[in-house]
């Protein structure tokens, strides 16, 4: 059985072409998209972190950009 994935394959395989891969493998779709989950796990935890540390249990977007501008 396929592991679930958090992203589709199809869209990231559509965002590589939109951006000029003519030709896209399989398994550099299945890199990218286990790269970008892995990061998006990252930050949401590093977040998460920021969130608990303001006592809210809420993670906002706010959070998410303090992850990025801090550079995680």
């Amino acid at each position: 059985m396929a592991k679930k994935r958090a992203l589709a394959w199809s869209p990231v395989r559509d965002l590589m072409k939109s951006v000029g891969a003519q030709i896209v493998a399989r398994d550099a779709v299945d890199l990218l998209i286990k790269y970008l989950e892995e990061k998006a796990k990252d930050i949401t935890t590093n977040a998460l972190k920021l969130t608990r540390h303001s006592k809210r249990t809420k993670l906002t977007k706010d959070d998410i950009e303090l992850v990025l501008k801090m550079g995680e």
